[in-house]
């Protein structure tokens, strides 16, 4: 695990480098699309709104999107990477044009994935203070301290948060450098994900000539993104439904304490129109953006689709079917998505929080009719979400579609305290020994 804490460490700070020098790549590999922003750090971006007495907003100042593109994806599978090749060149596309849009060359990027198999572990760890006042070193032990489970062969460590620190008798503390006290302890969240997902998409990076700066779990900076600060304060779950994979995420005290994935998402909707009505995958996506939805009216049996096709066959190209029918076949998928998602928030003891809001985002969130089926099976307040407003975002990638790329911007920007972030203790590190964890990252760069 201390391989994974010095390689988290170099990318941490190649990233302070990369923004310190004022430009960074954004890269969101989805299963349906790949998204990449470069985002230029100058502290200049908040001045236009504050000239009309708005006032920059909140953990954006800062940064400006200066390019953006997007592309289809290709080789991606699931949120993960199965055709390398493939996924290389479709990268390549979309940094090669939001460089181009931006006139401007970038060396360093921050991605995001979703699958992988991610699990939540909740760690405690507890010291008592040499001196009074809490130091850096103090919250450095106490974070080594908290006892790691045995996660797995094949598995590595994406995010460790401390998400709760406790001062004798006091707990909420967010922050306890420079209190005084005599005990510490402390509440860590660990995710972990399948380590092969991690080491494609590395190397996948570096082929196509870039250095890696960072890596995020999407449903962590999905929520960063679509839920609102008194949510991400008071508790509330993230669904940010993509084509390949739907990322569930938790959040409380402005910390994710939950997140895991489940392998369906849009794609596997088109997939069902598809077979359904016999038409080419090209034609099924188009149907399903065109027409689609989840809730049946008296209307629907008389509005008729034409599906098309250029097979050559006259009778069946001219085909039609009712929007009735489509709905027909996409609600039973849509259905077994958001059951799957209650199944994983019921598990994670969902249900006992004191706020149970429940957001969805992503690009197979706009559906109409959606946020109501969702609602009924989740049994939670539900509301669709868009990501923030981002400086200089064009107005294309602002929908939901975009939120794991735009809350990407913000983990680069304003990123949260980790286990890496803070100085590992010598006697730790020589007497626990921990697995190898992350070797590519130590033998590619």
């Amino acid at each position: 695990m201390f391989d994974l804490y010095d390689s988290q460490r170099a990318m941490r700070n190649m990233r302070k480098a990369a923004m310190q020098r004022g430009v960074v790549a954004i890269l969101d590999v989805g299963s349906s699309k790949i998204a990449c922003l470069v985002l230029r750090f100058d502290g200049t971006s908040g001045s236009g709104f504050e000239a009309e007495g708005v006032g920059s907003l909140a953990g954006q100042a800062g940064f400006r999107v200066i390019g953006a593109a997007t592309t289809r994806s290709r080789g991606v599978k699931f949120g993960e990477i199965n055709a390398m090749g493939e996924t290389e060149r479709a990268i390549r596309t979309a940094l090669q044009a939001a460089q181009k849009m931006a006139n401007i060359r970038v060396d360093h990027v921050i991605a995001c994935f979703s699958g992988a198999e991610p699990r939540s572990y909740g760690l405690t760890g507890a010291i008592d203070l040499q001196g009074q006042i809490v130091s850096e070193q103090d919250i450095s032990q106490v974070l080594a301290s908290c006892d790691v489970p045995d996660y797995g062969m094949g598995r590595e460590v994406l995010h460790a948060h401390p998400v709760n620190f406790s001062l004798d008798h006091r707990s909420g503390l967010s922050d306890p450098r420079g209190q005084l006290g005599n005990r510490l302890s402390t509440d860590l969240h660990m995710l972990t994900v399948d380590a092969a997902v991690v080491q494609n998409l590395a190397h996948c990076i570096k082929r196509c000539d870039m250095e890696l700066a960072g890596v995020a779990s999407a449903a962590y900076v999905s929520g960063i993104s679509a839920l609102v600060e008194d949510e991400q304060e008071l508790g509330a779950a993230c669904i940010d439904m993509g084509g390949g994979a739907t990322s569930i995420s938790i959040f409380m005290k402005k910390h994710m304490i939950f997140a895991d994935a489940v392998r369906m998402g849009g794609d596997h909707v088109t997939n069902d129109i598809s077979m359904g009505l016999s038409v080419p995958h090209a034609t099924a996506e188009r149907i399903k953006t065109f027409y689609g939805g989840v809730v049946a009216t008296g209307m629907d049996d008389r509005e008729m689709i034409e599906t098309g096709g250029d097979t050559g066959d006259w009778e069946h190209d001219r085909r039609s079917v009712s929007r009735a029918e489509l709905i027909g076949i996409m609600r039973p998928r849509v259905e077994e998505i958001l059951e799957e998602a209650r199944a994983r928030l019921d598990a994670a003891g969902f249900d006992h929080m004191p706020s149970q809001q429940i957001v969805l985002t992503g690009g197979g969130s706009q559906t109409p009719g959606l946020d109501g089926l969702a609602s009924r099976i989740l049994g939670q307040q539900v509301r669709l979400g868009r990501p923030l407003r981002v400086h200089g975002l064009p107005q294309a990638a602002t929908g939901p579609g975009f939120a794991s790329a735009v809350g990407m911007c913000l983990f680069a920007a304003n990123p949260q305290d980790e286990w890496w972030d803070f100085e590992a203790p010598l006697d730790r590190t020589s007497n626990r020994t921990f697995k190898r964890a992350m070797r590519w990252f130590k033998e590619n760069w």
